[in-house]
């Protein structure tokens, strides 16, 4: 997705919102609503990290996402203020104490999965030494020690070469 739609994601969740909030009588209600901004939010923050990798300009990059981030930097301080105004402040506490449990839990799991495909590339280089090794020894002993001189005379060499 292109950062462009992803951002317009976002103000689409933040107008629904904040239309909801309008008539809502409890944040409760809202849920649903501002776990799409939030999964918006995700998807645009990747969106700009993604199109980064295809080039363009820096700065360009740095003032779409700066002004982004501020602009839903702002929106969540009003959703922030929306709990504590409706005296829901222990919800907003704990709503962030399980956002930090779930941020550690996603750098752990990320962290295992760099580690797993760390150790499976290593398993592979040793597997692949040992079968070039086996073979190696295979050739040896049907057609004796290489000698390396790769002389034409050479018995031992024309018997390499002839592989």
């Amino acid at each position: 997705m292109d950062p462009i739609t992803a951002f317009a994601a976002v103000q689409s969740a933040v107008k629904m919102i904040k239309q909801a909030s309008a008539a809502a009588n409890d944040v409760a209600s809202l849920g649903p609503m501002i776990g799409k901004y939030f999964d918006a939010k995700h998807e645009a923050t990747k969106a700009v990290r993604e199109s980064k990798k295809s080039g363009g300009s820096n700065m360009g990059k740095a003032i779409e996402l700066e002004l982004a981030l501020k602009s839903q930097k702002d929106f969540e301080d009003q959703l922030k203020g929306l709990f504590f105004s409706s005296n829901n402040m222990d919800i907003w506490n704990n709503i962030m104490q399980r956002v930090a449990e779930m941020d550690a839990a996603d750098r752990l799991e990320a962290d295992r999965e760099k580690t797993r495909i760390r150790n499976a590339k290593r398993r592979q280089q040793e597997l692949n030494e040992t079968v070039i090794d086996a073979a190696e020894t295979m050739l040896r002993e049907m057609w004796g020690v290489r000698c390396d001189t790769y002389d034409a005379g050479c018995a031992c060499c024309q018997k390499w070469a002839a592989l």
